[in-house]
């Protein structure tokens, strides 16, 4: 039998001076998503997601302001070899202190770019449809979903 947990993990939606996203091309899926990870014991979400931008990308970050909490099963669940995890995530607008280095991989990540809102590119990792809508809201009102 598969064991089931629930997790709670982290986001982060960065737009550059142009207004175009960060993406992240994932080492594992070679897909392109935001950057995101494991909420760590003892530590809260804001902190997470200044830790895993640090830890991914090798820059400082701050928090802009808190986007929404998404835990719908259909987008938030990953099936591993030997478990289902459904994550809670928390989705973050963030702000690079310091730019993205030129030309980092690692052992999570491919590569970085920034792409137009109009063009995001195809191969793009299992994420909530509504991700980009929400961070994009005029009204900069927190959603649940």
């Amino acid at each position: 039998m598969i064991r089931k947990e629930i997790l709670p993990a982290v986001a982060a939606i960065i737009f550059n001076e142009k207004g175009d996203i960060l993406l992240q091309r994932r080492m594992d899926t070679k897909k392109w998503c935001v950057i995101s990870g494991h909420v760590e014991f003892g530590e809260t979400v804001q902190e997470a997601i200044v830790r895993e931008i640090q830890e991914e990308a090798y820059t400082r970050s701050e928090v802009v302001r808190l986007i929404g909490v998404y835990s719908s099963p259909e987008y938030t669940t990953y099936y591993y070899p030997d478990r289902a995890v459904q994550y809670v995530v928390t989705y973050f607008e963030v702000k690079l202190i310091d730019q993205i280095q030129e030309g980092i991989s690692n052992s999570e990540s491919a590569a970085f770019s920034y792409f137009p809102l109009h063009r995001l590119p195809d191969e793009l990792d299992l994420m909530n449809p509504h991700w980009l809508k929400d961070a994009l809201d005029p009204e900069s009102k927190v959603f649940t979903r």
